[in-house]
């Protein structure tokens, strides 16, 4: 299988074009990463660690845990689903489920935090029912996972159909002419050819997950040690001028998003490997 190579940059617009790109990324990325490390260490090493275990940030840790737990297995199952119904089967409103699908990208978050408060507030189309029944929804725990589950949702599922739709349906055809289940058929021929893919939606969807802010903070009613997660967190903080406290926690989140890039170029560089491996058997 043919690679192409690699080339220096050559001429004057190509250096322009690579100096204009180092410097907007380190203006607009690194930087600000150096200001939040800066500033949370600013105090020493134990004013950071009284930041991130004072009882209030455990909290909120483990309220971010808890919508991780519950998020992202839930996509994983709902995205290699959602994935494979729409690329293995036609289906009249093939092109609505796409486009609903898609359609936390085109939603803001805070507008989908309102949309949620409408359904389960207290005066929402539901809220009447849930109050009569003792159900909480909206500045409680479901409202944030609710929340979360709807602006993470397409990040599996649109990770995953085109991946399927280059692979081609070639083996499960086979193994369907063999006798093969629909479930067999999954679990043994499609899956295995796609778990990077799937790691790697997952690794994006978590990400989105434990950085969300706009939907959750209007579904949360910030409820200090009840219903704040980490970036709700930051912005308590900050907003009471605890200015260290505040970067203090946003490197858990940092920490968080770096890790989450670490693994996410192992898992493309897996994947590439995969691909090579599989081209050159072919």
């Amino acid at each position: 299988m043919a690679h192409r190579t690699r080339e220096r940059p050559r001429g004057p617009v190509a250096w322009a074009v690579l100096g204009v790109s180092v410097v907007t990324v380190a203006a607009l990325l690194l930087l600000p990463l150096v200001v939040v490390f800066v500033e949370a260490f600013r105090e020493g090493p134990a004013r950071w660690v009284s930041a991130v275990s004072s009882p209030d940030t455990v909290s909120a840790l483990k309220l971010t845990g808890l919508v991780l737990a519950l998020v992202v297995p839930f996509h994983l199952v709902f995205g290699v689903a959602a994935a494979w119904l729409l690329t293995r089967y036609d289906f009249p409103g093939k092109g609505i489920v796409l486009t609903l699908v898609d359609l936390p990208f085109a939603v803001s978050p805070v507008v989908s935090g309102l949309l949620f408060v409408l359904l389960f507030g207290a005066r929402g189309f539901f809220g009447p029912w849930l109050i009569d029944h003792g159900i909480r929804i909206v500045y409680a725990v479901p409202g944030i996972v609710l929340a979360t589950l709807f602006v993470t949702l397409p990040f599996v599922t649109r990770e995953l159909v085109p991946l399927l739709d280059a692979q081609g349906r070639e083996e499960e055809e086979a193994a369907a002419s063999l006798g093969a289940g629909a479930m067999h058929i999954l679990f043994r021929v499609t899956l295995p050819r796609i778990k990077w893919g799937v790691l790697y939606g997952g690794v994006l969807c978590a990400a989105r997950a434990a950085g969300e802010f706009g939907a959750v903070s209007v579904v949360s009613g910030q409820l200090r040690g009840e219903t704040v997660t980490l970036p709700l967190h930051v912005e308590v903080r900050y907003d009471e001028y605890a200015f260290v406290d505040a970067f203090a926690v946003a490197t858990l989140l940092a920490f968080s998003g770096l890790a989450t890039l670490g693994f996410k170029a192992w898992l493309e560089e897996r994947a590439r490997r995969a691909m090579r491996t599989t081209g050159e058997s072919g």
